[in-house]
């Protein structure tokens, strides 16, 4: 397994519980694929750089987890599904 980066912005405007399920979503390809999240941070609503489907602030998480390609492949394509989620991110980091 390797390690990754992985920065998602859901839209702001949907409801608490809506986010939230988005987040939870998230998370669990990675547990449900054996994976291993390290580390999950809320960076909060922050005001976006330019208006992504006319939003113009959004809720930042990073993730930072150990995974393999597979979870990555699913992870992508779920983040491309999923509506609440205006811009996803993933990094492999580099093997310390």
């Amino acid at each position: 397994m390797r390690k990754y980066e992985m920065m998602f912005i859901v839209k702001s405007t949907v409801e608490e519980n809506v986010a939230s399920a988005a987040v939870e979503n998230i998370k669990n390809i990675v547990t449900s694929m054996k994976g291993e999240i390290t580390k999950f941070d809320d960076l909060g609503n922050k005001k976006l750089a330019y208006p992504i489907k006319k939003e113009v602030t959004g809720s930042y998480y990073v993730m930072y987890f150990n995974a393999n390609n597979e979870i990555i492949s699913e992870l992508d394509r779920k983040s491309r599904i999923d509506e609440t989620i205006l811009r996803h991110l993933i990094i492999k980091l580099d093997e310390e």
